[in-house]
């Protein structure tokens, strides 16, 4: 980015004045700072006020400060999502937890700094303030620029031209795109992020660039990036306007990974879904059991009576044979349905694993599939339902087995993700892939493309692994394979123990 755009980045002009009533978490000395700065200096683009402060210590002097200005003060920061005149959270106690939390609690419509974000500001304000005049000063405040966007910033950040032209970008987001920095300056925004080439529009997809450029205000929007493995990622992306003679010269776009969030309310949704339609499959297979039973019954008891030769013999053979379907259609609506809770114990995973090999060796050998271990030998001890685990293998390898033509490989590895404390359990496929149009249909209970099958196989799976803790991620590409990784925590629920 050239010095200008940075100069005026940091030492910003703008055209318009926007009201933002602030609440502070933390009323010690960072708080009375701010409470302090705020009073003392006038704002040209937002007109901020402090309106609320919450602190432990009654006796917090940024408490204390705003107690005696009329200030609604508090011990409990919870108070604040309640009211409807605050426009942004700061924490200042100095952890993340807090941060954490007031991101789960607030209303939607709020904003939220960390403290790490409010002394970044601070500290570029104050370089800009005393070193903007010189060209020293504004090669430090690019350095504390650098720092801001590769060091402080954990999340996704570009600088963009009014053309959509990167002219800056951070360590984050190169290494996530799998890009150098000489890969992405000059290019379009929406071509490195979205392997489009016209820019982004429509209400699904609106561009907040084209927002803060109309409206020279803040925007914020929902966008689905592709990382290098071509994989979605949920992106919450913000864009500030960088104003240069009180035109937009470009904006600085923040984008948060809120992936996990994303498919952690799809979980939950998943889940409710199939609790709910496991209530109904229970009480349709009890209700149809009996009277199939009995049409069973009676088609045996006549086929004995019945001469072989006789045309009514293979009619009712057809009958038993059918009838046998249904009863096998109506035993696994009775396995989704009863989906026990899962009585853990501690267990070598691997081994769980090589137990499911030795029950489908001979289906991979009857299909000519060939079946390639890559267990790491690292693993702890997991708490899990073996039984269960077993069963949620075995439902994946058995649709990768089919799904594989005869000389294909089914790959079974084990792996420990020592960040999250999980263990991965992959089968990966050289079959037929899985159309990108069903991948977010596959464990809907009931939904198949084969053409005798229930549909409640990967429904059953879902709910198994969901019951442990731990969740299904499934890559695909139509041609050339399928991969399924069971993730399940190295340590939720010890307490089920034995």
């Amino acid at each position: 980015m050239e010095q200008h755009v940075c100069f005026h980045f940091l030492g910003i002009t703008n055209c318009g004045s926007m009201e933002m009533n602030i609440a502070i978490v933390g009323g010690g000395s960072r708080g009375l700072y701010l409470l302090n700065f705020i009073e003392k200096h006038a704002f040209q683009v937002i007109s901020p006020k402090i309106v609320a402060v919450a602190d432990i210590n009654p006796e917090a002097p940024g408490l204390k400060e705003a107690r005696d200005l009329g200030l609604f003060v508090t011990q409990n920061y919870n108070d604040f999502f309640d009211r409807d005149d605050i426009d942004l959270i700061i924490e200042l106690v100095g952890n993340l937890d807090v941060y954490n939390d007031i991101l789960t609690k607030k209303q939607k419509n709020v904003r939220a700094i960390a403290h790490t974000t409010a002394l970044l500001f601070w500290e570029i304000a104050r370089i800009a303030k005393k070193e903007q005049d010189t060209t020293l000063k504004l090669h430090e405040a690019r350095t504390t620029y650098d720092v801001m966007i590769n060091e402080l910033i954990q999340e996704d950040v570009m600088v963009i031209d009014t053309d959509y032209h990167i002219t800056d970008i951070n360590d984050t987001m190169l290494n996530k795109l799998g890009l150098k920095r000489e890969e992405a300056i000059g290019h379009y925004c929406y071509e490195i992020t979205h392997h489009r080439d016209i820019p982004c529009s429509g209400d699904h997809h609106p561009c907040p660039l084209t927002q803060t450029l109309n409206t020279q205000k803040p925007s914020k929007t929902t966008h689905i990036h592709l990382d290098k493995s071509g994989r979605e990622l949920y992106y919450s992306i913000s864009c500030y306007p960088i104003m240069k003679d009180g035109r937009v010269s470009g904006v600085f776009e923040i984008s948060s990974d809120i992936t996990r969030d994303i498919k952690r309310q799809k979980n939950m949704m998943q889940q409710e879904k199939l609790m709910s339609i496991g209530r109904l499959s229970a009480g349709i297979a009890h209700e149809i059991n009996n009277p199939l039973t009995t049409i069973m019954t009676s088609s045996m008891l006549l086929q004995e009576d019945t001469d072989p030769d006789d045309p009514i013999y293979s009619e009712l053979e057809t009958i038993s044979k059918e009838a046998m379907r249904c009863r096998n259609i109506v035993k696994s609506l009775l396995d989704f349905a009863r989906q026990s809770q899962p009585m853990k114990k501690r267990m070598p995973i691997n081994q769980i694993v090589r137990d499911c090999l030795f029950l489908l060796q001979k289906q991979a050998g009857f299909n000519d599939i060939k079946i390639i271990t890559n267990l790491s030998e690292t693993l702890p001890l997991t708490y899990v339902d073996k039984e269960q685990i077993q069963q949620a293998i075995i439902n994946l390898a058995l649709n990768a087995i089919e799904a594989t033509d005869p000389g294909g490989i089914v790959t079974f590895a084990t792996a420990l993700d020592k960040k999250s404390d999980t263990v991965h359990i992959d089968i990966l496929d050289t079959g037929r892939g899985i159309p990108k149009e069903n991948l977010d249909k596959i464990f809907d209970p009931f939904f198949t493309t084969r053409e005798t099958g229930t549909g409640l196989g990967l429904a059953i799976t879902h709910g198994i692994v969901e019951q442990h803790g731990g969740s299904i991620e499934v890559e695909s590409t139509v041609g050339k394979g399928t991969r399924f990784t069971i993730i399940l925590p190295v340590r939720h629920g010890e307490h089920d123990d034995a």
